[in-house]
């Protein structure tokens, strides 16, 4: 039995994703994961400093730890109609926000990587735990903030507008689905293991959509302060068929946000081996 560090969000597209293979509901093939849970942020900087050999980590974070991570092509986040949203305390339009001072959820996030892409004139930027922001808007302490999560079912109660939503500026842009984050494994466990650990997290994710009410209570457990109506949404939002398996269309688009991110000199160059299998 061999046990492997593994590090998640604590968002319901994880907790859902990753219960069945947790928490021993599956056969995960004399495999063990000791898994902590934390804010995506701070999963990517684990991941900088190697602290975990299994990592749900940001697209724009993983362009910087490729050469000791290699991607598997389940457990993804990504497809369409779910990119973060830009949002201020009145109407405004993007341009209107030139120099004035922006929330994002974290320097490495992918959402703070596409609104670079998109908008590269916004680059008055301040760093906030992404559950902060709408209220780091509302009180007026920065001009607008870029939202992710479950946030994005929430900010009208708080009164926020839109002022941008960046995953459909992708597809308007591209066509493609937008990459928001994916699980990396280090690059030294070696093929067989990565293998391994591909078809775990497709089949607890298959268990999940067989048993829904199954990773109920561990969904629960770390969105406790979430309605049931927002972490359901949530899940139907961030969970479906690329989540399984990025398939060609999943991995396109995740290298081509790395080509634009190269290409603006956001990111560092990503070398071509970036997939479990697909060399």
């Amino acid at each position: 039995m061999k046990t492997l560090s593994l590090g998640i969000s604590t968002c319901p597209n994880d907790t859902f994703i990753f219960d069945a293979m947790v928490n021993g509901k599956i056969d995960t093939f004399n495999l063990t994961f000791d898994c902590k849970l934390t804010d995506v942020e701070e999963l990517n900087r684990h991941a900088f400093n190697e602290q975990v050999d299994i990592t749900k980590i940001s697209y724009h974070a993983y362009a910087h730890v490729a050469d000791r991570y290699i991607l598997i092509n389940s457990g993804s986040a990504l497809g369409f109609n779910n990119g973060p949203l830009l949002v201020a305390g009145t109407k405004k339009k993007p341009d209107e926000l030139k120099g004035k001072p922006i929330a994002i959820p974290g320097k490495f996030t992918t959402a703070n990587l596409l609104m670079g892409v998109i908008y590269p004139w916004l680059m008055n930027k301040h760093e906030y735990l992404f559950s902060d922001i709408e209220d780091i808007v509302s009180k007026g302490e920065a001009a607008a903030g870029l939202l992710i999560h479950e946030n994005r079912f929430t900010y009208l109660d708080k009164g926020l507008y839109k002022v941008a939503d960046l995953g459909e500026e992708w597809e308007s842009q591209t066509g493609m689905p937008v990459p928001l984050g994916g699980i990396a494994i280090r690059r030294e466990l070696g093929g067989e293991i990565a293998v391994k650990v591909e078809k775990i997290l497709a089949s607890s994710l298959d268990f999940a959509y067989k048993n829904p009410e199954s990773s109920y209570d561990y969904v629960r457990k770390y969105a406790a302060a979430m309605d049931w109506d927002v972490m359901d949404k949530h899940i139907k939002l961030y969970v479906n068929e690329f989540s399984r398996d990025l398939g060609t269309l999943g991995r396109d688009a995740v290298k081509l946000l790395f080509e634009k991110g190269k290409a603006l000199n956001i990111i560092p160059a990503v070398r071509k081996d970036i997939f479990v299998g697909h060399q």
